[in-house]
């Protein structure tokens, strides 16, 4: 079976299709209902405003499909705003309910000496080094482009950080169900791990 790329008309569909790909795991792009719960693993990619996100899911019907895959356990991963979209609320642009599969919100960077975007290379503290999805990685830098940070209800679901002026959620996962902040497929040899890691666990047959 394939990896399904949810295709919502938001997302950066072709550099992590690529990136999947490259690590020698079949893709699916796609918006089907069926293709997506029958693939191996799901990947919600995400470019833009979460406000926007939610109704191209909601017209779309997409938002029901992704809660259906992430209550069953077939691993799901979040990239980037698709990450941010995992959570209750954001605030970008007016409040706005998200898919509520991980309780927090996401909030806008507070005004400070730091500049918005939070835009370049940082480095990851590991929460729970004993995840999975973390199995024989050792910490380092990622790639971050974002002006909203998500909160975490739940501090268990919080697996990696990174420090911009304050510890910034990275990496987030409870169950089978994972985000990530960066994007992993521009972030160098540690981002493609990680995301070959969690390819892993999908079951999926792969060269990685």
């Amino acid at each position: 079976m394939a990896i399904a790329i949810v295709d919502y008309g938001m997302g950066n569909l072709h550099s992590v299709g690529k990136a999947v790909e490259r690590l020698g795991y079949e893709t699916l792009v796609t918006g089907e209902r069926e293709a997506i719960l029958a693939a191996d693993g799901v990947i919600l990619p995400g470019v833009g405003a979460f406000g926007d996100a939610m109704v191209h899911l909601r017209e779309t019907g997409l938002d029901g499909v992704v809660k259906e895959a992430a209550a069953g356990l077939k691993p799901l991963l979040g990239i980037c705003l698709g990450m941010q979209l995992l959570f209750s609320t954001g605030e970008e642009h007016g409040e706005h309910e998200g898919l509520d599969i991980l309780p927090g919100k996401v909030v806008r960077f507070a005004p400070s000496e730091l500049k918005v975007p939070h835009m370049g290379w940082n480095r990851l503290e590991f929460l729970h080094p004993e995840n999975p999805l973390f199995a024989g990685l050792d910490a380092g830098h990622v790639y971050f482009v974002h002006s909203y940070h998500a909160i975490t209800e739940n501090k268990d679901d919080l697996l990696a950080v990174t420090d911009y002026g304050h510890p910034v959620t990275a990496i987030v996962g409870r169950g089978s169900n994972f985000g990530m902040q960066f994007h992993p497929e521009k972030s160098g040899e540690l981002g493609m791990k990680l995301l070959s890691n969690f390819l892993s666990l999908t079951g999926a047959s792969g060269t990685a």
